[in-house]
């Protein structure tokens, strides 16, 4: 079982008490009225699929209840950091180091 880092709790916890909501880092528009139905059919639906490092969107559904940020590498499956929302997008540096 995958263990991750709730950055809130400051725990790991089995992959059971988490739910992936999302990519992360997606700002809204600030004038959504003023975007055609393809932007706004953009917005909403197209996400970034690379492979290797994807920054993602978590909650602990089963434990504090908090949303976070985390990195995880989509080849591997394996999440190389965990922060809290509003931190600032780690560095290429940051999440090197983590690596290895």
């Amino acid at each position: 079982m995958m263990l991750i880092e709730c950055p809130v709790c400051k725990e790991k916890r089995p992959e059971l008490e988490f739910r992936y909501a999302g990519e992360a880092h997606i700002a809204r528009p600030e004038d959504p009225d003023a975007l055609s139905d393809q932007e706004w059919a953009k917005y909403l639906f197209i996400r970034s699929n690379p492979r290797g490092t994807h920054f993602e969107r978590w909650v602990h559904a089963h434990g504090c209840a908090k949303f976070f940020n985390a990195v995880r590498d989509t080849v591997t499956d394996k999440f190389v950091m965990t922060y809290k929302c509003g931190e600032a997008r780690p560095s290429p540096e940051q999440i090197a180091e983590r690596q290895s």
